[in-house]
């Protein structure tokens, strides 16, 4: 068997070395890789967004970093520690992608019980089970049944029983599904104020936007492998894909550049910024307006079709 390290870089949050996971599956156990050697670092007090497609390997990820799936092999730390070590997850806050409720229980109730295995004291979780309602807006909801809460409501407890023990390190499952744009607000928010106060948030999201919207740094992962990994304008370059010119011009002119939308008079042209100029020299020689030229900038869910893509015709030996 493998030897871990007691201890990895103090500067790191998590750190997986060849991380592996196979499942078996069937009669005959077949095998499936999960996770096929995962190397991933992740610093202390930052907001790492970590994003794939479905199947890619997260959730196995997440539930290999708290224990809850033992590794084939391979070697992982929480804030320096192995991960089989109890003090490590002691200092970690987690919400699984389908988190089970006690139905029967208040949120106040539900926050209780988490608060008794992490041992702290009664005076002291009262107070904080007061605070959490309040930062994810349920305290009007406290003495209420899970079973009466809808899918955003439960999420919220749910991130609400993530910081219970007032973790280092928070592991967050997809903590914007189920909620909708002002709940996913409240969670950003949340996020960055975690952040503030010098903690580590790891989340896995399919909302791209929220991703590149908060997080330092982003990983993206695909069959069980880090594709990419770095900073959004890193990954991003800030490049101008193409523009996309809002104009007025009759209806029978040719213009250059590719229609994506018309309205009478009114169309949308998507352009290289190369034709810009003699796109515009054109337009006004027939007497046609500008309205509005916005460029397109690269986004997360391009670079994550591209890589996709990529794997794809790989595998497939370019086909």
């Amino acid at each position: 068997s493998e030897t871990v390290p007691a201890m990895s870089d103090k500067n790191l949050a998590i750190e997986t070395r060849g991380l592996r996971k196979i499942y078996y599956s069937g009669f005959f156990r077949r095998p499936f890789t999960g996770l096929a050697g995962l190397d991933l670092k992740v610093r202390r007090g930052e907001i790492f967004g970590f994003i794939g497609p479905n199947g890619a390997g997260k959730t196995t990820t997440i539930k290999c970093l708290v224990d809850l799936h033992h590794p084939t092999g391979g070697q992982a730390w929480l804030l320096g520690l192995p991960i089989d070590r109890p003090e490590a997850r002691r200092r970690v806050g987690f919400l699984p992608e389908r988190p089970f409720f006690y139905q029967h229980l208040t949120a106040a109730e539900f926050l209780d019980f988490y608060g008794q295995l992490f041992d702290i004291p009664k005076p002291e979780r009262m107070k904080r089970i007061a605070e959490l309602l309040e930062r994810v807006g349920l305290e009007r909801f406290a003495d209420s049944p899970l079973r009466n809460y809808s899918k955003g409501m439960l999420q919220r407890a749910g991130v609400a029983q993530a910081l219970i023990n007032q973790p280092e390190l928070i592991i967050l499952d997809e903590p914007m599904s189920g909620l909708d744009p002002l709940g996913r607000m409240l969670i950003r928010d949340i996020v960055l104020e975690e952040k503030r106060r010098g903690g580590t948030v790891f989340f896995s999201s399919h909302i791209l936007s929220d991703v590149q919207s908060i997080c330092d740094r982003v990983g993206l992962l695909d069959h069980g492998q880090l594709q990419a990994v770095g900073g959004i304008s890193e990954l991003l370059s800030g490049q101008v894909e193409h523009l996309e010119c809002t104009v007025r011009a009759a209806e029978d002119l040719d213009l250059a550049g590719e229609e994506v939308a018309r309205q009478g008079q009114e169309r949308v042209i998507r352009l290289d910024p190369a034709e810009l100029d003699a796109f515009l020299a054109a337009l006004l020689a027939a007497e046609g307006q500008v309205l509005q030229v916005q460029p397109a900038r690269r986004t997360l869910e391009d670079l994550l079709v591209e890589q996709i893509r990529s794997g794809r015709e790989t595998k497939t030996g370019g086909a």
